[in-house]
């Protein structure tokens, strides 16, 4: 059974292209290596056994989609395409809207276009929501009937595809669809041959504590210790994106399996402050993280974890891994390949 990924080489849809197969489906990526890399697939390829499908292409090219969803004729679609980092959607709103926004509105014209041609399938969509949606919450932990709101073009971005999905499954009982919610992805596959390979200078946390470890960047600059936390820096829910991988697979797995539509919180259920986060990653790469308090960034929220129930009683799901087997995992990842795929 054929499932598509958008964005399916980047850092999280490459994991689940191997949660996947290890579930018995068929992934077909779709990427245009605008924020990933080629060689994903050729790793992907150890990973797996078997080589992984390409379609390289943007979906903002709403005719070649149709192109491709009739040749491949996938049972589901996972919408990961997109760009993601909160401080450059403050700075580049526009690039934010253009692409999240402009590139769902493509993918989901293409699917309707090419359900119109065979009306008996149901098209199943799984979208790569964001825990942003949720703005600046008044209370922890954030089930999923909590307020939304938005505190950056980024999660704006991710509000609105929301309710375009949820307008267009109001007018389209026969589409099945799945929001999950990410909070915080971490971690790579335990071969180290796949993880987080931000371009430039990184936007999250355990990039950029993990690019001191290696000694590719002298310190790292903790943005805001005033904050009302335990320790006055951020708090997140932190989930290893083999958690994250998994939780795809048992949203598609439901979508197929009854005609429901569904939004998910995936998280861990525990928030971890910038400070917790530095003593593990020390702990795992036994390596000292210098790091130093700079001001606190537009956009930012104080703390942020998931109440993540729903997604148990629905998918049967729930985060297994701890903060010290994401820091282990993301510096077997960052050790063994200190400059990313361009190693």
């Amino acid at each position: 059974m054929k499932i598509l990924l958008t964005g399916g080489a980047g850092y999280i849809g490459s994991h689940t292209v191997v949660a996947l197969v290890d579930a018995g489906f068929e992934p077909v990526v779709l990427d245009n290596f605008a924020n990933s890399h080629p060689v994903v697939l050729d790793r992907l390829t150890s990973i797996t056994g078997q080589p992984v499908p390409l379609e390289r292409g943007d979906v903002l090219d709403t005719p070649w989609l149709e192109d491709v969803l009739r040749r491949q004729q996938p049972a589901g679609v996972v919408h990961f395409a997109g760009d993601k980092a909160v401080g450059e959607s403050v700075a580049q709103p526009l690039k934010y809207f253009h692409n999240n926004i402009g590139g769902a509105i493509s993918l989901l014209r293409a699917m309707e276009a090419v359900h119109a041609e065979a009306p008996e399938t149901a098209p199943t969509l799984v979208f790569s929501s964001s825990a942003t949606v949720y703005g600046d919450p008044a209370s922890m932990p954030i089930t999923e009937d909590f307020p939304r709101g938005h505190t950056n073009p980024y999660g704006h971005s991710k509000l609105v595809i929301e309710d375009m999905l949820y307008a267009l499954n109001a007018a389209r009982p026969a589409w099945r669809v799945g929001v999950l919610r990410y909070f915080n992805p971490v971690g790579a596959h335990p071969s180290g041959l796949i993880g987080e390979d931000p371009a430039g200078i990184p936007n999250n946390l355990m990039p950029y504590v993990a690019q001191v470890a290696v000694g590719q960047r002298d310190h790292l600059n903790v943005f805001g210790n005033d904050y009302a936390t335990p320790d006055g820096t951020g708090v997140r829910d932190y989930i290893h994106v083999q958690d994250l991988a998994a939780g795809h697979v048992a949203a598609i797995k439901a979508l197929l399996g009854r005609d429901e539509s569904f939004t998910v919180n995936l998280g861990t259920g525990r928030g971890h402050s910038v400070l917790e986060v530095v003593r593990a990653f020390e702990r795992a790469s036994g390596r000292a993280i210098p790091y130093r308090i700079a001001p606190r960034r537009p956009g930012d929220v104080a703390q942020c974890w998931a109440d993540p129930g729903l997604a148990l009683r629905l998918l049967g799901w729930r985060a297994t891994h701890s903060l010290d087997e994401m820091c282990a995992d993301t510096w077997r990842w960052q050790s063994g390949n200190p400059n990313g795929y361009r190693s």
